[in-house]
């Protein structure tokens, strides 16, 4: 199992970026995955996180409105689309998942955090 993610970079506050996580080894289908953050200083915190198979989604609170994932299943890339970004967005993104899912929603791994795969992670700065 890999979780490749690309896409971070430099940007300046209200710009947007687009995260990708390749995922290989495992179908998405019958996976939770997600993104997390961890800034500098700070503990590890859940962006968002998918169910496919039920097409359940959770955000954390404060990327509401302004972030979306979305999914493609050719490619088995989860993607995250960060608009009106701001310095404190600032952080290294990683992608995870666990697959064999069955009973446990998008919201129940991303607020424990205990997914079972990680990629390294993409930085992303928010700066002018």
């Amino acid at each position: 199992v890999q979780l490749q993610a690309s896409g971070g970079g430099l940007v300046q506050p209200g710009g947007s970026l687009r995260l990708s996580c390749v995922a290989s080894g495992f179908s998405l289908d019958d996976s939770v995955i997600g993104w997390f953050r961890q800034a500098p200083g700070k503990e590890r915190e859940a962006v968002s996180c998918f169910k496919p198979k039920t097409g359940t989604l959770y955000y954390s609170d404060s990327m509401k409105g302004r972030f979306t994932v979305s999914r493609d299943n050719a490619k088995n890339t989860l993607y995250l689309q960060m608009n009106n970004l701001k310095p404190e967005d600032t952080a290294v993104y990683y992608c995870a998942a666990v697959d064999r899912v069955q009973y446990y929603s998008a919201t129940y791994y991303c607020t424990r955090q205990n997914l079972d795969y990680w990629g390294k992670g993409t930085q992303v700065t928010v700066s002018s």
